[in-house]
Protein backbone atom coordinates (compact mmCIF):
# COMPACT_ATOMS: atom_id res chain seq x y z
CA UNK A 1 0.00 0.00 0.00
CA UNK A 2 2.89 2.59 0.69
CA UNK A 3 4.19 2.25 -2.95
CA UNK A 4 1.06 3.48 -4.14
CA UNK A 5 0.98 6.67 -2.04
CA UNK A 6 4.21 7.64 -2.89
CA UNK A 7 3.49 7.77 -6.79
CA UNK A 8 0.49 10.13 -6.52
CA UNK A 9 2.79 12.41 -4.40
CA UNK A 10 5.53 12.05 -6.95
CA UNK A 11 3.18 12.86 -9.96
CA UNK A 12 1.76 16.43 -7.62
CA UNK A 13 4.49 17.89 -9.40
CA UNK A 14 4.62 21.58 -8.96
CA UNK A 15 1.94 23.51 -11.50
CA UNK A 16 0.66 26.54 -10.25
CA UNK A 17 -1.81 27.22 -13.05
CA UNK A 18 -4.87 24.47 -12.04
CA UNK A 19 -6.93 26.85 -10.48
CA UNK A 20 -7.58 28.90 -13.76
CA UNK A 21 -8.28 25.40 -15.56
CA UNK A 22 -10.49 24.59 -13.57
CA UNK A 23 -13.09 27.45 -13.28
CA UNK A 24 -13.05 26.96 -17.36
CA UNK A 25 -15.70 24.41 -17.03
CA UNK A 26 -17.70 26.08 -15.08
CA UNK A 27 -18.14 29.14 -16.82
CA UNK A 28 -18.65 27.82 -20.07
CA UNK A 29 -21.60 25.90 -17.77
CA UNK A 30 -22.79 29.54 -17.27
CA UNK A 31 -22.85 30.89 -20.44
CA UNK A 32 -24.74 27.10 -21.57
CA UNK A 33 -27.01 28.10 -18.57
CA UNK A 34 -27.63 31.89 -19.36
CA UNK A 35 -28.24 30.74 -23.30
CA UNK A 36 -30.53 28.10 -22.48
CA UNK A 37 -32.78 28.47 -19.89
CA UNK A 38 -32.52 31.97 -17.73
CA UNK A 39 -32.75 34.69 -21.09
CA UNK A 40 -35.29 32.48 -23.04
CA UNK A 41 -37.54 32.84 -19.37
CA UNK A 42 -36.96 36.42 -19.58
CA UNK A 43 -37.95 36.78 -22.58
CA UNK A 44 -41.77 35.02 -21.94
CA UNK A 45 -41.70 37.21 -18.86
CA UNK A 46 -41.70 40.28 -20.46
CA UNK A 47 -43.69 39.16 -23.31
CA UNK A 48 -46.37 38.04 -20.66
CA UNK A 49 -45.73 41.71 -19.16
CA UNK A 50 -46.92 43.60 -22.19
CA UNK A 51 -49.67 41.49 -22.81
CA UNK A 52 -51.37 41.84 -19.60
CA UNK A 53 -50.86 45.56 -19.92
CA UNK A 54 -52.33 45.52 -23.07
CA UNK A 55 -55.58 43.76 -22.69
CA UNK A 56 -58.60 46.39 -22.63
CA UNK A 57 -62.57 45.75 -22.37
CA UNK A 58 -63.66 43.02 -24.89
CA UNK A 59 -60.89 41.26 -25.59
CA UNK A 60 -61.23 37.42 -25.72
CA UNK A 61 -58.65 35.57 -23.50
CA UNK A 62 -58.00 32.30 -22.16
CA UNK A 63 -56.34 32.19 -18.55
CA UNK A 64 -53.74 29.70 -17.07
CA UNK A 65 -56.75 27.86 -16.31
CA UNK A 66 -57.58 26.88 -19.28
CA UNK A 67 -61.12 29.21 -19.23
CA UNK A 68 -61.66 31.47 -22.67
CA UNK A 69 -64.08 33.91 -22.03
CA UNK A 70 -64.73 37.36 -22.87
CA UNK A 71 -62.55 40.48 -20.84
CA UNK A 72 -66.27 42.84 -19.02
CA UNK A 73 -64.22 44.77 -16.72
CA UNK A 74 -60.40 45.70 -16.33
CA UNK A 75 -58.90 47.92 -13.10
CA UNK A 76 -55.22 47.65 -11.72
CA UNK A 77 -54.66 44.27 -10.53
CA UNK A 78 -58.38 42.66 -11.15
CA UNK A 79 -60.23 41.99 -14.32
CA UNK A 80 -64.01 40.26 -14.46
CA UNK A 81 -63.84 37.31 -17.55
CA UNK A 82 -67.81 36.70 -18.87
CA UNK A 83 -66.89 33.16 -19.35
CA UNK A 84 -70.93 32.09 -20.33
CA UNK A 85 -74.16 33.89 -20.40
CA UNK A 86 -74.68 36.03 -16.87
CA UNK A 87 -71.81 34.09 -15.57
CA UNK A 88 -69.22 36.30 -14.40
CA UNK A 89 -65.44 35.35 -12.75
CA UNK A 90 -63.31 37.88 -11.05
CA UNK A 91 -59.82 36.71 -11.42
CA UNK A 92 -56.15 38.59 -11.23
CA UNK A 93 -54.73 40.03 -14.20
CA UNK A 94 -51.30 38.21 -14.39
CA UNK A 95 -53.62 35.06 -15.16
CA UNK A 96 -54.55 35.84 -18.64
CA UNK A 97 -52.53 33.89 -20.45
CA UNK A 98 -53.43 34.21 -23.79
CA UNK A 99 -55.07 36.45 -26.03
CA UNK A 100 -57.47 35.63 -28.59
CA UNK A 101 -58.98 36.53 -32.08
CA UNK A 102 -61.92 38.80 -31.95
CA UNK A 103 -64.84 36.02 -32.48
CA UNK A 104 -63.13 33.18 -31.59
CA UNK A 105 -65.27 32.12 -28.73
CA UNK A 106 -68.22 32.63 -30.82
CA UNK A 107 -67.23 30.24 -33.38
CA UNK A 108 -66.18 27.82 -31.06
CA UNK A 109 -69.55 27.68 -29.68
CA UNK A 110 -68.22 29.11 -26.26
CA UNK A 111 -70.01 32.44 -25.79
CA UNK A 112 -73.07 33.85 -27.54
CA UNK A 113 -75.50 31.63 -26.57
CA UNK A 114 -78.60 32.38 -24.35
CA UNK A 115 -79.68 30.62 -21.39
CA UNK A 116 -83.03 30.06 -23.30
CA UNK A 117 -81.95 28.12 -26.37
CA UNK A 118 -80.00 26.18 -23.78
CA UNK A 119 -83.47 25.24 -21.44
CA UNK A 120 -85.14 24.41 -24.61
CA UNK A 121 -82.59 21.98 -25.01
CA UNK A 122 -83.02 20.34 -21.52
CA UNK A 123 -86.70 20.51 -22.44
CA UNK A 124 -86.44 17.92 -25.21
CA UNK A 125 -83.73 15.67 -23.47
CA UNK A 126 -85.86 15.56 -20.30
CA UNK A 127 -89.17 15.12 -22.64
CA UNK A 128 -87.05 12.23 -24.76
CA UNK A 129 -85.98 10.48 -21.25
CA UNK A 130 -89.38 10.30 -19.71
CA UNK A 131 -90.96 8.79 -23.02
CA UNK A 132 -88.66 5.76 -22.99
CA UNK A 133 -88.97 5.36 -19.25
CA UNK A 134 -92.69 5.19 -20.54
CA UNK A 135 -92.33 3.10 -23.15
CA UNK A 136 -89.91 0.71 -20.68
CA UNK A 137 -92.82 0.66 -17.76
CA UNK A 138 -95.76 -0.02 -20.24
CA UNK A 139 -93.77 -3.32 -22.25
CA UNK A 140 -92.94 -4.54 -18.28
CA UNK A 141 -96.34 -4.40 -17.17
CA UNK A 142 -97.14 -6.27 -20.57
CA UNK A 143 -95.03 -9.12 -20.35
CA UNK A 144 -96.34 -9.78 -16.82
Amino acid sequence: MDFFISNAMAEGGGSGGAGWEGLIPLILLFVIFYFLLIRPQQKKVKDHRKLVGEVQKGDEVITYGGIGGKIRDLDEAFCELEIAPNVIVKLDRQNIARLLPKGTLKTAGIAGKSADTDAKVDTKAEVQAAESADSTSTETKETK
